[in-house]
């Protein structure tokens, strides 16, 4: 494996195993075998960033060497450190548990080429094998060992931790994405709400106002008038609107103003002036609603009023109720849809009912947001049909959506 390095750290890597060479070598003499196991160990201490799989193996085979040659342990011997550091920090997992198990095999080498000198002095033949020289060798076997072993695992340990960090810096910058990510994606869906609801509830006013100015025609200047006054005004809020929206688009910037209650008026208006019969009904004594439940208060009528306009009944009357309670808001708007036919195969279905696009996810969206809920649906009681959305909305966002209006 290969892994990419930068100019600057493959440099630096050769640099450093080259001057290690020349230090270890130097040192040796004269004796090829000294030049060869320095350049082998160098080798491992230039490429172990590079590629920790042949770090490692290099380093196994100049060991070997060194072990073949008779040579006892030198100072170049210590690369074998920054190796299985290398290979744990920076190996695939196989990698790791093989430069685990070097840890051990490369102790019992060191050990071996320590102590097999020794025993072939110190060991006398026959019944004295066990005696106090053998104890002896075994003794410095086990404390060479334990040494050698301790010293791979602490630089195996290490590298373990530098691994361990790099995942969790590489983990806490990918949560930092993501959330950034989650926070412009929900972003983008409210741009996209507040649109559908400014562009649709203009559009479908300026539409009945079109219509009623072309019926009415040269009958009524007036009336017709009236109704290019109320098409104009539409379109310059809506224009407005969307250029807000557009700049949070292009822009990070604070939110513009925002309707509220207080903009219901204006809005029942203007919705009176494109043919529709509003009856508002008030029951229970008003509460102060955030800015959040106002704004939702306001779409969820705009959007109610607005598929009334396009689907009801224009003769009969969109009632809207606001039944106010000790936690919040009771809000219903019903409007007349148009008649039932009868098809060929002898149903009467609901014809004019809103279908379920954006217009109701919106609403019912809104509604969540600030802990309430929304259900919109055909109601047949008392012999008529009527498209009824029913919204429970708090006094405050974290008062459970399911208390009882």
């Amino acid at each position: 494996m290969i892994r990419k390095l930068s100019s600057a750290q493959l440099t630096f890597d050769i640099v450093i195993a080259l001057a290690w060479f020349l230090i270890n070598g130097v040192a040796g003499g004269i004796r090829l075998s000294y030049f060869a196991v320095a350049f082998g160990m160098g080798a491992a201490l230039a490429i172990r960033r590079l590629s920790p799989t042949l770090s490692l193996a290099v380093a196994w085979v100049a060991s070997l060497a060194q072990v073949g040659f008779g040579i006892s342990p030198l100072p170049a011997n210590l690369a074998i450190l920054a190796v299985l550091f290398a290979t744990t920090a920076y190996g695939s997992r196989a990698l790791r548990w093989v430069a685990f198990a070097s840890t051990f095999l490369g102790a019992g080498v060191i050990t071996l080429t320590l102590v097999l000198p020794t025993v072939g002095g110190a060991v006398l033949p026959g019944d004295t094998v066990w005696g106090p020289d053998a104890l002896a060798v075994a003794r410095s076997a086990l404390v060479i060992f334990v040494g050698s072993s301790a010293a791979f695992l602490l630089s195996w340990t290490a590298g373990l931790l530098v691994r361990i960090w790099r995942q969790a810096r590489e983990n806490r910058r990918a949560a930092v994405v993501a959330t950034e990510e989650m926070v412009a994606e929900q972003e983008r869906v409210r741009i996209a709400r507040d649109m559908h609801d400014v562009v649709a509830h203009s559009l479908a006013v300026v539409v009945a106002q079109a219509d009623g100015a072309r019926y009415l025609g040269s009958k009524d200047p007036a009336a017709t008038d009236a109704a290019l006054a109320t098409i104009a005004t539409t379109a310059r809020e809506a224009l407005s609107d969307v250029r807000v929206l557009l700049a949070q688009l292009r822009h990070s910037q604070d939110d513009g103003p925002q309707p509220t209650l207080v903009d219901l008026d204006r809005l029942f208006e203007q919705m009176r002036g494109s043919g529709l019969t509003i009856v508002q009904q008030t029951s229970g004594t008003p509460l102060p609603l955030g800015t959040g439940q106002q704004l939702a208060v306001y779409r969820i009528v705009q959007e109610s009023l607005t598929n009334a306009l396009r689907h009801a009944e224009r003769d009969q009357e969109v009632t809207v109720h606001f039944g106010w309670t000790v936690h919040g808001l009771d809000l219903t708007i019903s409007s007349a849809l148009a008649p039932a036919k009868t098809t060929r195969t002898g149903r009467t279905p609901i014809v004019g009912a809103p279908a379920a696009g954006h217009g109701l996810a919106g609403m019912t969206e809104r509604a969540a947001l600030v802990g309430g809920h929304l259900t919109a649906g055909v109601d047949t009681a008392g012999g008529g049909s009527r498209f009824v959305v029913h919204a429970w909305l708090p006094e405050r966002a974290g008062l459970d959506s399911a208390v009882p209006a």
